[in-house]
């Protein structure tokens, strides 16, 4: 009994010595040694204490007691008030990068440093410092029945930090009845573009840091761990994690689709993150959230993409485009799909419980990969065996992968798919066949050097390109025929007088100037295919001319024949398709298409879209 008093007398000198009015300004500023025998007194007291209760009652005990009591108060005002000034003074100190994991770790300031030290993280500089002794204290008060000062101090410091640092990130945290989904998409946008950029931040360095560092500062306690942490993280948690699933309830249109599929973009990648930082129990309401706002978004794109997919079959629009160019809705369809293909794995992801189903509205060709060779070269569209085959790079993939990414592949040629059929409806507004054929070409060589220079031509495959090529080219064929098949005609075939070799001459010349008259302002966008069939015309119509021309041109007078000379009409050719599309087909051009050269045109057999 003696033992115990006068340890707990020496302890209580010491306490006393520190007491909270005391005017020095912190115990664990300067000369650790005394903080290390400050913490040793506590525990001193505190067992003299227990000593005194498991002595059972006598005269001397109640009054030990209140003695001890009145101690342990004063070192624990104590305590409270270096735990405040220590996590007030490194509010900005204790960081992820400050609590980086090393191979070893400082000393603490508590008995069982040594032998903690093996199993402790490393920290750096002052920050080290700051969080041993924030343990050092929090062990020690703990243990002596005063976890509840330790940490309500600990979250009125912490949770400040975290409201502070998700505001300086740019999130707002929204009211519980907001409308955030009613914003104007302007401002929405930037909302969302904001999001995106503090999202990693905040959930690896802000909402990862304050879990690192309570599992420094509280190691031991689990269950005080978990409770700090829900209440310093989980609501602003839970709150930024909403912020996805209320935009996914704005009004769905085409073009905001894109900056939905950035936010579950970013969602999805956080997720590997955001499940060991919110492995508690009580924080599971975190990841469920961040789950369910997930699926929300999925189900945004998903909508969106049949609303499109509706909405270019219910294009019924009487505008054509001029010469027989690319039409807007040609542009519009294939911008939008080459930026989807740009998010493919994200739609792989999103369509991933979603098979691509065959529709008993498409041609069997489209989907039965038996029958592709034979149905491709019957039809020129595309197969299932093209819309899967990917380039070597992603041949190593799962199936599973695969089977989603040949999904989308199929999705997106059926958007496709539907373009073209749409194409072949306003082909027939124009009046003269050739010019149909002519639109029919421009617009499928769009297509074609649109996906050559996107990441769609991964998806579709080199052998849909090669194909679809193919057919563009069979559609200016199919023009030339029309075009110029009667003018080739008015070249005799036999011996005639010089009389009739004057009037079919006459009748030649002039049934090119028409035909070149009538196809004023015709276009050929591309600028490989436009060479290409300015010089099948001439192929058509000149050779046959040229020789009847140097048979027959002395029966005409020296000017009338130079009128009619086969220059004149070469030169009269090369001004055909001098229209100019507004748009023209950018940097594409066939030329750029090597395989797909005009040699294996005529092996080729005439169809339409």
């Amino acid at each position: 009994m003696a033992e115990y008093m006068a340890a707990e007398e020496a302890a209580e000198a010491i306490v006393t010595q520190w007491r909270p009015d005391a005017k020095i300004t912190s115990l664990f500023r300067d000369d650790r040694a005394e903080a290390r025998e400050f913490l040793a007194a506590v525990r001193s007291v505190h067992r003299y204490m227990l000593f005194v209760v498991s002595a059972g009652d006598s005269p001397a005990s109640k009054p030990a007691l209140v003695r001890g009591q009145t101690v342990l108060q004063c070192a624990m005002d104590r305590l409270e008030k270096e735990f405040y000034q220590i996590l007030a003074a490194n509010r900005d100190r204790l960081d992820p990068e400050s609590l980086s994991i090393r191979s070893s770790t400082r000393s603490s300031v508590s008995d069982d440093a040594e032998e903690e030290e093996e199993q402790e993280e490393e920290v750096d500089g002052e920050a080290a410092i700051a969080v041993a002794d924030l343990r050092a204290i929090a062990e020690t008060m703990i243990s002596v029945g005063y976890g509840k000062e330790c940490v309500r101090v600990y979250k009125i410091i912490r949770k400040s930090v975290v409201d502070e640092d998700l505001y300086r990130l740019g999130f707002e945290r929204p009211a519980p009845n907001s409308h955030v989904h009613k914003l104007d998409w302007t401002l929405l946008e930037i909302k969302i573009r904001s999001w995106i950029a503090a999202s990693r931040v905040a959930v690896t360095a802000l909402f990862a840091g304050e879990r690192m560092l309570l599992d420094h500062v509280f190691s031991g306690f689990d269950n005080v761990r978990e409770a700090v942490f829900v209440d310093i993280v989980g609501e602003a948690a839970r709150e930024f994690f909403r912020f996805p699933e209320l935009v996914a309830k704005s009004k769905r249109s085409t073009e905001r689709i894109f900056r939905i599929l950035e936010l579950h973009e970013a969602v999805s990648e956080l997720l590997p993150e955001i499940k060991p930082v919110f492995s508690f129990v009580s924080t599971l309401t975190v990841r469920d959230q961040a789950l369910a706002s997930l699926a929300k978004l999925a189900e945004f794109v998903r909508d969106t993409l049949a609303e499109f997919e509706a909405e270019v079959h219910k294009e019924h629009s009487k505008m054509i485009a001029p010469g027989g160019g690319i039409h807007p809705l040609t542009r519009r369809t294939m911008d939008y799909i080459s930026k989807l293909a740009d998010h493919d794995s994200t739609l792989a992801e999103i369509y991933a419980e979603f098979p691509f189903q065959k529709s008993t509205l498409h041609p069997n060709f489209f989907f039965d990969a038996s029958d592709s060779a034979s149905a491709a070269e019957k039809t020129g569209a595309p197969s299932l065996a093209s819309l899967s085959s990917f380039s070597s790079s992603s041949s190593s993939s799962s199936s599973s992968s695969s089977g989603n990414r040949s999904g989308i592949a199929g999705r997106l040629a059926l958007l496709i798919l539907a373009l073209l059929c749409k194409l072949d409806g306003k082909a027939a507004a124009y009046r003269h066949a050739g010019q149909s054929y002519l639109f029919l070409a421009n617009n499928l060589q769009y297509i074609v050097n649109m996906i050559r220079h996107c990441r769609l031509r991964g998806l579709l495959g080199e052998e849909w390109l090669a194909r679809n090529a193919a057919k563009a080219r069979r559609h200016t064929e199919d023009y030339e025929r029309v075009s110029w098949g009667k003018v080739a005609a008015e070249v005799p075939a036999v011996d005639v007088g010089a009389g009739v070799a004057r009037v079919q001459m006459r009748a030649f010349v002039a049934a090119v100037e028409a035909t070149c008259a009538a196809q004023a302002g015709w276009v050929v966008a591309d600028a490989g295919m436009r060479e290409e069939v300015r010089e099948a015309v001439r192929e058509m119509v000149l050779p046959a001319y040229r020789g009847f021309y140097q048979r027959w041109k002395a029966a005409e007078e020296e000017g009338e024949a130079a009128k009619l000379s086969p220059e004149i009409v070469r030169q009269r050719l090369a001004e055909l398709f001098s229209g100019s599309d507004e748009a023209g087909s950018g940097s594409f051009s066939s030329s750029q298409l090597g395989s797909e050269s005009r040699s294996s045109r005529s092996e080729a057999s005439s169809r339409s879209l």
